[in-house]
């Protein structure tokens, strides 16, 4: 993979950048503002396509992680790049100083982290591909473990009524039982008196 295929990134407070790097020229960076301006604040990931290049997004609790990509690259390597750089951010800044941190404020301890990050992921895209395996089989298992508590749920509401059907029933047949009982126990009494000697 060619140190050209990770171009552009940036960590952002909002809409406003803290840290960004690039070792290339372009209108990259205005597409990936402009993008940034229109980003929903939910947490969750996007990508969009421009003129060969990927601009792949990672907005987690107020902060947008972002990477340019050319687009041969995939997703992989750059979602992975923005797992990387969100956790070393959250790590470094986390709930402090990125808090009120100004427009650019970060570059010069950020900065060469992004440059460390995309160097990274570059050099070992085979790691970058085992990882985002186990990360889908995780998140299949996740999904399957989901899927079957909701039906041991939703089995736990069917035992519950079960329960309560029995309970209904048992007390319905504990009543004539009882009532057999008692009168076979009189029946016993009776019986047993009538079979005492009658003594004058």
């Amino acid at each position: 993979m060619g140190q050209q295929s990770l171009i552009y990134a940036f960590v952002a407070r909002g809409t406003v950048i803290l840290a960004e790097y690039t070792e290339f020229t372009g209108n990259f960076t205005t597409i990936a503002s402009q993008c940034l301006m229109k980003l929903p604040a939910s947490n969750n990931k996007f990508t969009y396509t421009c003129d060969g290049h990927t601009f792949n997004y990672l907005v987690e609790d107020g902060f947008t992680y972002c990477v340019v990509a050319v687009e041969s690259v995939g997703r992989q390597v750059p979602i992975a790049f923005l797992d990387r750089v969100k956790d070393d951010f959250t790590k470094r800044y986390g709930g402090g100083k990125a808090a009120t941190a100004a427009a650019n404020s970060l570059n010069r301890d950020f900065g060469s982290k992004l440059k460390e990050h995309m160097q990274y992921c570059v050099d070992h895209p085979e790691e970058i591909s085992k990882l985002a395996k186990v990360k889908a089989q995780v998140s299949e298992v996740k999904g399957v473990m989901m899927e079957n508590i909701e039906k041991v749920l939703d089995r736990g509401e069917k035992i519950e009524l079960l329960v309560d059907k029995t309970e209904n029933l048992r007390s319905q047949v504990l009543i004539p039982v009882i009532a057999l009982q008692v009168s076979f126990g009189v029946f016993i009494i009776n019986a047993t008196l009538l079979m005492l000697p009658f003594r004058e």
